[in-house]
């Protein structure tokens, strides 16, 4: 009950604009872990796109290879005896500021997550901002496959991504364009990186803000920090999944297979 209640505490500062700063990337990640209830980590895959770790479920997080290399992390680290661990010790991993841990880190924050299915729709968050985002100034975090379609259908659509495409922006950016924002979209990767909690200070809070991708840790804590909808997967044949994962599969290879499901979920009014 403490974490939930530090979540709320400081996404109400925050919006009355006397606690800007004080809100982190650790604040988020330790209030999910903190409702997390502990399960043994039964194995562990780390594919060329996809990291996954089995606890109580199969958790998915971006390897983030290509961030990996620009770290220059030693060779090794942690990789090991990681099955048979508690997946909360795992899960601390995701505070580290070496890229390849964090991942790890938030894949066993998934693993752990107990879902309430009752409370997600067979959404995909393209389909969800091509929808709302009809007319409206729209800022993505991340360059995702739909940006071209939500191009046509856009007032405004600002793309900002670290490793940039013709007619993105840079990360720097999103001072200028989030708070001009009707609707934010921010890929679950800037939990790895460490970058959401600045990102959602920008949102405007008439706004829409959307976190999304196969990463987003599906509980409802993140509706205390301002984010509307969370859009995420659920693994539902764990043994598949992994095949494809340690085989290289990229997100889209790994959907078709079938092993993957997309699910969305809103905030309510009990939850924020």
């Amino acid at each position: 009950m403490q974490r939930r209640f530090t979540a709320i505490h400081l996404y109400y500062r925050r919006r009355k604009g006397t606690g800007r700063k004080g809100i982190t990337a650790m604040d988020i990640l330790e209030d999910i872990i903190g409702t997390l209830r502990d399960e043994t980590v039964k194995e562990v895959r780390r594919g060329l796109h996809w990291t996954a770790v089995v606890s109580r479920s199969c958790g998915l997080a971006s390897t983030l290879m290509r961030e990996s290399c620009q770290d220059g992390q030693k060779e090794g680290e942690p990789f090991g005896l990681l099955a048979g661990q508690p997946a909360r010790e795992l899960a601390r991993l995701a505070a580290s500021s070496e890229i390849l841990k964090a991942s790890l880190g938030l894949a066993a924050i998934n693993s752990l997550i107990e879902v309430d299915m009752s409370r997600c729709a067979d959404i995909n968050a393209g389909d969800l901002l091509m929808e709302k985002g009809r007319g409206k100034n729209l800022s993505v975090i991340g360059h995702f496959p739909f940006t071209d379609d939500l191009r046509k259908v856009a007032k405004n659509l600002w793309v900002m991504e670290k490793w940039q495409r013709p007619g993105d922006y840079p990360e720097a950016d999103a001072e200028t364009y989030l708070p001009r924002s009707d609707i934010v979209a921010i890929s679950s990767t800037t939990l790895i990186n460490h970058t959401l909690s600045r990102l959602l200070i920008l949102c405007p809070e008439k706004g829409l803000t959307v976190l999304l991708g196969p990463t987003t840790p599906m509980t409802d804590v993140l509706f205390a920090y301002g984010v509307d909808v969370i859009s995420g997967s659920a693994v539902m044949d764990t043994k598949l999944a992994l095949k494809y994962i340690s085989e290289g599969a990229n997100f889209r290879q790994l959907k078709r297979t079938g092993a993957i499901r997309l699910i969305t979920m809103m905030k309510t009014k009990t939850t924020g």
